[in-house]
Formats: C-alpha cells, sequence, structure tokens
C-alpha cells in the first residue's frame, strides 16, 4: 500500500510499520484514538447524573429549566 512500510527483523517477522502521514494521516488519528480508549477501558466511570452534580456544585452548569 502507497505510504505505508512495514519494519521487519531478521527473522522477517513484521515488528513496526512507518505510516506517510500526508497521504495517511486520519487513519493514524483512528488507530490513536483506539488506543487511548483502551489504556482507559478499566478506569472507573460517573454516570452523567453524578458528572452534572458535580459540575452543579462547582459552578460550571447552571440549571435548565425546561
Amino acid at each position: 500500500m502507497k505510504g505505508i512500510r512495514f519494519v521487519v527483523d531478521d527473522q522477517g517477522e513484521k515488528t513496526a510499520v512507518l505510516i506517510k502521514f500526508q497521504e495517511h494521516g486520519e487513519l493514524w488519528e483512528d488507530f490513536y484514538d483506539c488506543l487511548l480508549a483502551r489504556t482507559r477501558a478499566d478506569a472507573p466511570r460517573e454516570s452523567l447524573a453524578e458528572v452534572r452534580e458535580k459540575l452543579h456544585r462547582q459552578g460550571e452548569l447552571m440549571d435548565i429549566k425546561q
């Protein structure tokens, strides 16, 4: 594939990849986003209600009347 080169070891096994950003920058961003998401998969989570309450207490979120 144009703009993508594999680095191989002495046994011919692929060990790394070089990606030309001018041609595949968006692909790299998607790949990197997936890696970040995987590293955060086990991170503690807060519910939307908890986040809203925390922001409200900090004065970052105003009450919205419907």
